[in-house]
Protein backbone atom coordinates (compact mmCIF):
# COMPACT_ATOMS: atom_id res chain seq x y z
CA UNK A 1 0.00 0.00 0.00
CA UNK A 2 2.97 2.34 0.48
CA UNK A 3 2.70 5.21 -1.97
CA UNK A 4 -0.57 3.94 -3.43
CA UNK A 5 -3.48 5.85 -1.87
CA UNK A 6 -1.14 8.66 -0.80
CA UNK A 7 2.51 9.61 -1.26
CA UNK A 8 4.99 7.64 0.81
CA UNK A 9 7.04 10.68 1.79
CA UNK A 10 5.96 12.50 4.99
CA UNK A 11 5.22 16.21 4.73
CA UNK A 12 8.15 17.02 7.03
CA UNK A 13 10.54 15.28 4.64
CA UNK A 14 9.13 17.15 1.66
CA UNK A 15 9.68 20.45 3.46
CA UNK A 16 13.25 19.46 4.32
CA UNK A 17 13.81 18.59 0.65
CA UNK A 18 12.49 22.00 -0.41
CA UNK A 19 14.88 23.72 1.99
CA UNK A 20 17.79 21.60 0.79
CA UNK A 21 16.90 22.31 -2.83
CA UNK A 22 16.88 26.07 -2.28
CA UNK A 23 20.38 25.81 -0.79
CA UNK A 24 21.74 23.36 -3.39
CA UNK A 25 22.89 25.76 -6.10
CA UNK A 26 20.64 23.91 -8.57
CA UNK A 27 17.48 25.71 -9.61
CA UNK A 28 14.30 24.06 -8.32
CA UNK A 29 11.70 23.76 -11.10
CA UNK A 30 8.06 23.83 -9.95
CA UNK A 31 5.53 23.43 -12.78
CA UNK A 32 1.94 24.23 -11.86
CA UNK A 33 -0.48 21.36 -11.34
CA UNK A 34 -4.15 22.05 -11.97
CA UNK A 35 -5.13 18.74 -10.42
CA UNK A 36 -3.54 15.85 -8.47
CA UNK A 37 -3.00 13.69 -11.57
CA UNK A 38 -0.86 16.41 -13.16
CA UNK A 39 1.18 16.54 -9.95
CA UNK A 40 1.86 12.83 -10.32
CA UNK A 41 3.00 13.43 -13.91
CA UNK A 42 5.30 16.27 -12.80
CA UNK A 43 6.95 13.89 -10.35
CA UNK A 44 7.29 11.07 -12.89
CA UNK A 45 8.98 13.34 -15.43
CA UNK A 46 11.58 14.39 -12.88
CA UNK A 47 10.93 17.94 -11.70
CA UNK A 48 11.97 19.08 -8.24
CA UNK A 49 8.61 20.31 -7.01
CA UNK A 50 4.97 21.14 -7.75
CA UNK A 51 3.31 24.55 -7.70
CA UNK A 52 -0.36 25.34 -7.05
CA UNK A 53 -1.32 28.63 -8.66
CA UNK A 54 -4.07 30.87 -7.32
CA UNK A 55 -4.84 31.97 -10.88
CA UNK A 56 -5.26 28.35 -11.94
CA UNK A 57 -7.40 27.48 -8.93
CA UNK A 58 -9.63 30.47 -9.72
CA UNK A 59 -9.82 29.54 -13.40
CA UNK A 60 -10.69 25.95 -12.46
CA UNK A 61 -13.77 27.44 -10.74
CA UNK A 62 -14.45 29.64 -13.81
CA UNK A 63 -13.50 32.74 -11.81
CA UNK A 64 -10.99 35.52 -12.56
CA UNK A 65 -7.89 35.83 -10.39
CA UNK A 66 -9.11 38.74 -8.27
CA UNK A 67 -9.14 37.24 -4.79
CA UNK A 68 -12.53 35.51 -4.96
CA UNK A 69 -11.36 32.09 -3.78
CA UNK A 70 -11.48 31.23 -0.09
CA UNK A 71 -8.92 29.81 2.30
CA UNK A 72 -11.01 26.64 2.55
CA UNK A 73 -11.00 26.13 -1.22
CA UNK A 74 -7.27 26.77 -1.51
CA UNK A 75 -6.44 24.48 1.42
CA UNK A 76 -8.60 21.67 0.08
CA UNK A 77 -7.09 21.80 -3.39
CA UNK A 78 -3.55 22.16 -2.06
CA UNK A 79 -4.04 19.18 0.22
CA UNK A 80 -5.41 17.03 -2.59
CA UNK A 81 -2.35 17.78 -4.71
CA UNK A 82 0.20 17.42 -1.91
CA UNK A 83 -1.30 14.08 -0.89
CA UNK A 84 -0.40 12.30 -4.14
CA UNK A 85 3.18 13.44 -4.70
CA UNK A 86 6.49 12.83 -2.96
CA UNK A 87 7.65 16.24 -4.17
CA UNK A 88 7.40 19.44 -2.12
CA UNK A 89 4.37 21.53 -3.07
CA UNK A 90 4.45 25.34 -2.97
CA UNK A 91 1.06 27.07 -2.98
CA UNK A 92 -0.16 30.56 -3.79
CA UNK A 93 -1.90 31.99 -0.71
CA UNK A 94 -2.65 35.39 -2.30
CA UNK A 95 -2.67 38.10 0.40
CA UNK A 96 -3.25 35.65 3.26
CA UNK A 97 -7.05 35.90 3.09
CA UNK A 98 -7.39 38.90 5.37
CA UNK A 99 -5.57 40.63 8.18
CA UNK A 100 -2.22 39.37 9.60
CA UNK A 101 -4.10 37.01 11.93
CA UNK A 102 -5.72 35.47 8.85
CA UNK A 103 -2.29 35.02 7.27
CA UNK A 104 -1.20 33.20 10.42
CA UNK A 105 -4.22 30.89 10.25
CA UNK A 106 -3.50 30.30 6.56
CA UNK A 107 -0.07 28.96 7.47
CA UNK A 108 -1.45 26.56 10.07
CA UNK A 109 -4.10 25.14 7.73
CA UNK A 110 -1.75 24.73 4.78
CA UNK A 111 0.88 23.17 7.01
CA UNK A 112 -1.72 20.68 8.30
CA UNK A 113 -2.72 19.94 4.67
CA UNK A 114 0.80 18.77 3.85
CA UNK A 115 2.10 21.72 1.84
CA UNK A 116 5.83 22.50 1.85
CA UNK A 117 5.47 26.25 1.61
CA UNK A 118 3.32 29.19 0.57
CA UNK A 119 3.76 32.64 -0.83
CA UNK A 120 2.04 35.78 0.37
CA UNK A 121 1.92 38.95 -1.68
CA UNK A 122 1.90 42.65 -0.88
CA UNK A 123 -1.04 43.62 -3.05
CA UNK A 124 -4.08 45.44 -1.76
CA UNK A 125 -7.17 43.29 -1.35
CA UNK A 126 -8.89 42.46 -3.65
CA UNK A 127 -5.77 41.48 -5.58
CA UNK A 128 -5.24 41.29 -9.35
CA UNK A 129 -3.28 38.92 -11.53
CA UNK A 130 0.37 39.88 -11.16
CA UNK A 131 0.89 40.46 -14.88
CA UNK A 132 -2.05 42.86 -15.32
CA UNK A 133 -1.92 46.62 -14.97
CA UNK A 134 -3.87 48.51 -12.32
CA UNK A 135 -2.39 46.73 -9.31
CA UNK A 136 -1.86 48.46 -5.97
CA UNK A 137 0.40 47.46 -3.10
CA UNK A 138 -0.03 47.94 0.62
CA UNK A 139 2.51 49.99 2.60
CA UNK A 140 5.70 48.07 3.34
CA UNK A 141 4.94 48.04 7.07
CA UNK A 142 1.61 46.30 6.48
CA UNK A 143 3.22 43.54 4.45
CA UNK A 144 5.95 43.19 7.09
CA UNK A 145 3.22 42.49 9.66
CA UNK A 146 1.69 39.94 7.26
CA UNK A 147 5.04 38.15 6.91
CA UNK A 148 5.79 38.24 10.63
CA UNK A 149 2.38 36.77 11.42
CA UNK A 150 2.93 33.96 8.94
CA UNK A 151 6.40 33.18 10.27
CA UNK A 152 5.19 33.16 13.87
CA UNK A 153 2.40 30.69 13.09
CA UNK A 154 4.40 27.89 11.53
CA UNK A 155 5.26 24.88 13.66
CA UNK A 156 7.61 23.11 11.26
CA UNK A 157 10.64 25.40 10.85
CA UNK A 158 11.21 23.94 7.39
CA UNK A 159 7.83 25.18 6.10
CA UNK A 160 8.88 27.84 3.58
CA UNK A 161 7.41 31.33 3.85
CA UNK A 162 7.87 33.09 0.53
CA UNK A 163 7.12 36.82 0.27
CA UNK A 164 6.00 38.10 -3.11
CA UNK A 165 6.25 41.75 -4.07
CA UNK A 166 4.30 43.29 -6.92
CA UNK A 167 5.99 46.66 -6.46
CA UNK A 168 8.39 46.48 -9.43
CA UNK A 169 5.70 47.39 -11.97
CA UNK A 170 4.21 50.09 -9.73
CA UNK A 171 7.05 51.73 -7.83
CA UNK A 172 10.07 50.47 -9.79
CA UNK A 173 12.74 47.83 -9.22
CA UNK A 174 14.62 49.79 -6.56
CA UNK A 175 11.46 50.07 -4.48
CA UNK A 176 10.80 46.35 -4.98
CA UNK A 177 14.34 45.60 -3.76
CA UNK A 178 13.78 47.72 -0.66
CA UNK A 179 10.57 45.86 0.05
CA UNK A 180 12.24 42.48 -0.48
CA UNK A 181 14.94 43.38 2.03
CA UNK A 182 12.29 44.41 4.57
CA UNK A 183 10.39 41.15 4.02
CA UNK A 184 13.56 39.13 4.44
CA UNK A 185 14.26 41.00 7.69
CA UNK A 186 10.72 40.08 8.81
CA UNK A 187 11.56 36.40 8.40
CA UNK A 188 10.71 35.47 4.81
CA UNK A 189 12.76 32.52 3.56
CA UNK A 190 12.29 33.15 -0.15
CA UNK A 191 11.50 36.25 -2.23
CA UNK A 192 9.28 36.24 -5.32
CA UNK A 193 9.39 39.43 -7.40
CA UNK A 194 6.49 39.55 -9.82
CA UNK A 195 6.58 40.86 -13.39
CA UNK A 196 10.27 41.62 -13.90
CA UNK A 197 10.83 42.09 -17.63
CA UNK A 198 14.33 41.13 -18.76
CA UNK A 199 17.46 39.21 -17.78
CA UNK A 200 19.15 42.44 -16.50
CA UNK A 201 16.12 43.02 -14.23
CA UNK A 202 16.53 39.55 -12.74
CA UNK A 203 20.29 40.09 -12.41
CA UNK A 204 19.78 43.41 -10.64
CA UNK A 205 17.42 41.81 -8.14
CA UNK A 206 19.78 38.91 -7.51
CA UNK A 207 22.69 41.25 -6.84
CA UNK A 208 20.69 43.26 -4.30
CA UNK A 209 18.89 40.58 -2.26
CA UNK A 210 20.91 38.08 -0.18
CA UNK A 211 18.29 35.35 0.40
CA UNK A 212 16.87 32.73 -2.02
CA UNK A 213 14.88 34.07 -4.98
CA UNK A 214 12.03 32.65 -7.03
CA UNK A 215 11.32 33.54 -10.66
CA UNK A 216 7.90 33.36 -12.32
CA UNK A 217 8.04 32.17 -15.93
CA UNK A 218 4.42 32.58 -16.92
CA UNK A 219 3.38 32.83 -20.55
CA UNK A 220 1.81 35.89 -22.18
CA UNK A 221 2.87 38.13 -19.30
CA UNK A 222 5.40 40.89 -18.76
CA UNK A 223 8.45 38.68 -18.18
CA UNK A 224 10.72 37.40 -20.91
CA UNK A 225 10.62 33.58 -20.89
CA UNK A 226 14.11 32.87 -19.59
CA UNK A 227 15.42 29.26 -19.64
CA UNK A 228 15.93 27.60 -16.26
CA UNK A 229 19.66 27.23 -16.94
CA UNK A 230 20.02 30.97 -17.44
CA UNK A 231 18.10 31.72 -14.26
CA UNK A 232 20.34 29.26 -12.43
CA UNK A 233 23.47 30.96 -13.79
CA UNK A 234 22.14 34.33 -12.57
CA UNK A 235 21.74 32.76 -9.13
CA UNK A 236 18.01 32.14 -8.86
CA UNK A 237 17.01 29.29 -6.58
CA UNK A 238 13.56 28.36 -7.87
CA UNK A 239 11.30 28.90 -10.86
CA UNK A 240 7.57 28.35 -11.27
CA UNK A 241 5.57 27.69 -14.44
CA UNK A 242 2.18 28.45 -12.90
CA UNK A 243 -0.42 28.22 -15.68
CA UNK A 244 1.42 26.22 -18.35
CA UNK A 245 -0.30 22.87 -17.86
CA UNK A 246 -3.76 24.45 -17.69
CA UNK A 247 -3.12 26.41 -20.89
CA UNK A 248 -1.94 23.28 -22.67
CA UNK A 249 -4.95 21.29 -21.47
CA UNK A 250 -7.50 23.99 -22.27
CA UNK A 251 -6.09 24.53 -25.77
CA UNK A 252 -6.34 20.78 -26.43
CA UNK A 253 -9.85 20.59 -24.94
CA UNK A 254 -11.13 23.54 -26.97
CA UNK A 255 -9.58 22.25 -30.20
CA UNK A 256 -11.06 18.80 -29.67
CA UNK A 257 -14.52 20.02 -28.70
CA UNK A 258 -14.68 22.23 -31.79
CA UNK A 259 -13.79 19.28 -34.00
CA UNK A 260 -16.46 17.08 -32.39
CA UNK A 261 -18.99 19.90 -32.81
CA UNK A 262 -18.13 20.30 -36.49
CA UNK A 263 -17.60 16.67 -37.49
CA UNK A 264 -19.82 14.80 -35.08
CA UNK A 265 -17.07 12.40 -33.99
CA UNK A 266 -13.80 12.35 -32.07
CA UNK A 267 -12.30 9.68 -34.32
CA UNK A 268 -9.82 12.14 -35.85
CA UNK A 269 -8.51 13.15 -32.43
CA UNK A 270 -7.31 9.79 -31.12
CA UNK A 271 -3.64 10.44 -31.91
CA UNK A 272 -3.82 13.59 -29.76
CA UNK A 273 -5.32 11.86 -26.74
CA UNK A 274 -3.78 10.19 -23.73
CA UNK A 275 -4.54 6.50 -24.16
CA UNK A 276 -6.54 4.46 -21.69
CA UNK A 277 -3.44 2.38 -20.92
CA UNK A 278 -1.33 5.47 -20.18
CA UNK A 279 -4.02 6.88 -17.89
CA UNK A 280 -4.21 3.56 -16.06
CA UNK A 281 -0.43 3.55 -15.74
CA UNK A 282 -0.48 6.99 -14.06
CA UNK A 283 -3.32 5.87 -11.81
CA UNK A 284 -1.37 2.69 -10.88
CA UNK A 285 -4.36 0.49 -11.69
CA UNK A 286 -2.33 -2.71 -11.55
CA UNK A 287 -1.10 -2.00 -8.03
CA UNK A 288 -4.66 -1.36 -6.86
CA UNK A 289 -5.71 -4.66 -8.40
CA UNK A 290 -2.84 -6.47 -6.69
CA UNK A 291 -3.80 -4.92 -3.36
CA UNK A 292 -7.45 -5.82 -3.85
CA UNK A 293 -6.58 -9.41 -4.71
CA UNK A 294 -4.19 -9.69 -1.78
CA UNK A 295 -6.86 -8.57 0.68
CA UNK A 296 -9.72 -10.69 -0.60
CA UNK A 297 -7.98 -13.75 -2.08
CA UNK A 298 -8.10 -16.10 0.92
CA UNK A 299 -9.75 -19.36 1.89
CA UNK A 300 -11.32 -20.45 5.20
CA UNK A 301 -9.61 -23.17 7.19
CA UNK A 302 -11.40 -26.42 8.11
CA UNK A 303 -12.34 -25.29 11.62
CA UNK A 304 -13.60 -21.85 10.65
Amino acid sequence: MTGLLAAATPAADKRAAFRAGLASGTIQRFPGAFDPLVARLIQEIGFEGVYVSGAVLSADLALPDIGLTTLTEVTQRGGQIARVTDLPVLIDADTGFGEPMSAARTVTLLEDAGLAGLHLEDQVNPKRCGHLDGKAVVPTEEMVRRVRAAVSARRDPNFVICARTDAAGIEGIDAAVARALAYAEAGADLIFTEALHTVPDFEKFRAAVPIPLLANMTEFGKSELIPAGTLESIGYNAVIYPVTTLRLAMWAAETGLREIHERGTQSGLLDRMQTRSRLYELLQYERYNEFDSGIFDFSLGRNQ
